[in-house]
């Protein structure tokens, strides 16, 4: 999967097309040039973000608990995630697998300490991946995926190495150990977990206020040389206008993707700020329940519903403004995997769709303008959240859908709410907007549809599917993982699995106090030694 991994890089110049759609990149080719500053050098960073998981930063509870120790720059991995979505060393120096992959063999860095001044040893780093394992169990952020639950890690603090060992084959265990929920933490040193997160990362936790944000403080310890900044602080604000009227405003200095196609476009005129845009490996796609009982276990009605929508003109609105490129597949167009091969049956026809309805006995019989199953009303509850403009896509969706006579119930509320009502299975709709390069492949992302997955949430169930992501996973052959993956997205699509929005992309915004910053595709790094103050040297 190496190889596949390395093409995957494709995807930074596919995804250049978001930059032309919104008129430009306004100051991208100034990513890592830093600006001339006479002003003294700023001291703080203060940076607007959204608010996932309550702010939480305990790796073992939820996937953007985890997410936020590595974003906010607390924690880091053994190994990271580079421009071409490849996994580099981080806190490890090297990896030797051995045993046909089966045992994976880490060289540590030396010199390494946590923010409270305690040594990474192995034994240190042997705790910490076992933490999470066993800690996970009680969590939603199923570390196991990247590292099971049966794999054996033993130390040897005097050759600074850990070896892990399976009984399955990991082909890229790098990879597996890159995504956040496998930060290395000082488990003993840590006195809270859920805001006290102790990491090696350039910064630390100084307070926290619920749903406000964090007060950071450099790393003394910090083993990359000095942070940049003695202070960072993170600001949780919604999207829409608000941290844009921030970044005016000077309220901050640097925000993640700000959502508001006029603002963006203003901001990128603005000399004052420059706009970096990432291609992403991101696509927004809605869940559709497919459980016994629920509505969409019905294939007629999920498929009159993906030709009820025309996802083409919802993504050249005003309102989405190209910030999200169509496509029927849950993996993003730009890389790759076969998207070019791909047949959709469901292009937009909304009179297709009635004609599917009617021929499956779904209609209005009461004349109310909803169509019913079961002789009741076609009611079904759409869950989203304000977030990469995952409400907007789920406003455009019912009135199509109601259109066609399918009744749709909105339910917006926080992302701590969707993911809520994801797992409980209280949705007919779930919009969300997920990473499909976990691990650095979309391996791990499309076991969202294999039956066997505890995270399948939306009990999609598919033999053909399950044989060939069983195969899929498990094969060393790029050339068959390839042939795998075309199969297995072919067959979401001709099920009718899921609703895509689009195929999205990141962004960062700052203002000229800020000299240098680094947008990634996997969005995993927002807070790094990266980001400086213009006039650092």
């Amino acid at each position: 999967m190496k190889k596949l991994t390395k093409k995957s890089a494709a995807l930074l110049a596919a995804g250049l097309l978001t930059c032309s759609l919104l008129a430009g990149c306004g100051g991208g080719d100034k990513k890592d040039a830093p600006k001339d500053g006479k002003a003294a050098v700023a001291k703080t960073l203060t940076f607007g973000c959204q608010m996932y998981s309550d702010g939480l930063i305990n790796p073992a509870s939820q996937v953007n608990c985890a997410w936020n120790v590595s974003r906010f720059g607390i924690g880091q991995t053994l190994f990271r995630f580079d421009d071409n979505v490849k996994a580099i060393p981080q806190l490890a120096e090297s990896a030797t697998p051995s045993d046909g992959n089966k045992t994976w063999t880490f060289k540590l860095k030396k010199g390494i300490k946590f923010s409270n001044g305690t040594e990474m040893t192995a034994t240190k780093v042997k705790e910490s991946l076992d933490w999470i394992r066993e800690a996970g169990k009680k969590g939603s952020s199923n570390p196991t995926k990247f590292l099971d639950a049966g794999a054996v890690v033993t130390a040897d603090d005097a050759a600074g190495t850990i070896v892990i060992k399976s009984e399955k084959a990991y082909p890229d265990m790098p990879a597996s150990l890159a995504d956040p929920a496998m930060c290395i933490i000082d488990v003993k040193g840590t006195k809270n977990f859920d805001s006290g997160i102790i990491g090696t990362g350039p910064y630390m936790v100084k307070t926290f206020k619920d749903h406000v944000g964090y007060e950071m403080v450099a790393n003394p310890h910090y083993w990359n040389g000095k942070p940049p900044y003695e202070e960072v602080k993170i600001m949780f604000m919604g999207d829409a206008s608000a941290k844009a009227n921030a970044l005016r405003a000077g309220q901050i200095d640097i925000a993640e993707n700000i959502m508001n196609v006029a603002d963006l476009k203003a901001l990128q005129a603005d000399k004052k700020f420059t706009v970096q845009i990432a291609p992403g490996t991101r696509v927004a796609f809605s869940w559709m329940n497919m459980r016994e009982g629920h509505p969409l276990a019905n294939k007629a009605l999920r498929q009159a519903v993906l030709k009820a929508i025309d996802y083409k003109t919802i993504c050249k609105s005003n309102t989405i403004g190209g910030l999200y490129t169509p496509g029927p597949s849950v993996i993003p167009s730009s890389l790759g995997y076969g998207f070019d091969k791909l047949k959709n049956p469901y292009e937009y026809d909304p009179e297709g769709a009635k004609k599917i309805l009617d021929e499956a006995g779904i209609k209005d019989t009461n004349g109310d303008g909803i169509r019913e199953i079961n002789g009741q009303n076609i009611q079904l509850r759409y869950i989203s959240y304000a977030n990469r403009l995952l409400n907007d896509f789920s406003d455009a969706h019912t009135q199509y859908l109601k259109a066609v006579g399918i009744g749709v119930k909105s339910e917006y509320g926080s992302s701590d709410d969707q993911w809520t009502k994801l797992v409980a299975g209280e949705y007919d709709f779930n919009n969300n907007n997920w990473n499909a390069m976990i691990a650095g492949a979309p391996t791990i992302f499309m076991a969202n549809w294999y039956s066997k997955n505890k995270d399948n949430f939306c009990g999609f169930k598919s033999d053909a599917y399950d044989k060939a992501y069983e195969e899929m996973r498990s094969t060393m052959d790029t050339k068959r993982y390839a042939e795998l993956m075309l199969q297995c997205q072919q067959i979401l699509i001709d099920e009718a699995a899921a609703l895509v929005d689009g195929y999205y992309n990141s962004c960062i915004i700052y203002n000229d106090k800020v000299g240098s910053a680094h947008m990634y595709p996997l969005d995993y790094y927002w807070i790094t030694d990266e980001i400086k103050p213009a006039g650092a040297k």
